[in-house]
């Protein structure tokens, strides 16, 4: 019983910043986004985390989540760059990880 009373009160916590759930056609996404090979070429250099911790409050840091209802933002890959409105690059690296100039989803994605 107490179980599942815990796990109805973790199913209510909203999710943290940062966390992402792709979806299969684009009506249903916040965000159409485009990956890039280059990242010169992105608009945001974005670094996957392991856990969901780890993305709070920071639109560069992604967890990937396979609930929409728990995430933070909903996104639908684009083969082509101009469906996009926002262009990615991912990065192995958390360093390199930002927004490589101005957008306008700049601080919107959590």
């Amino acid at each position: 019983m107490r179980i599942a009373v815990l796990l109805a009160a973790l199913a209510a916590v909203p999710a943290a910043a940062g966390t992402i759930f792709v979806t299969d056609y684009e009506y249903e996404a916040d965000i159409v986004v485009y990956v890039t090979d280059y990242d010169y070429d992105a608009d945001l250099l974005v670094h996957v985390t392991d856990y969901e911790y780890e993305a709070d409050d920071f639109d560069e840091l992604w967890y990937f989540t396979d609930y929409q209802y728990q995430a933070d933002v909903s996104i639908h890959y684009t083969d082509y760059e101009y469906e996009a409105d926002l262009k990615i690059c991912f990065t192995d690296y958390e360093y390199e990880a930002g927004w490589t100039g101005g957008s306008g989803w700049q601080e919107r994605l959590h």
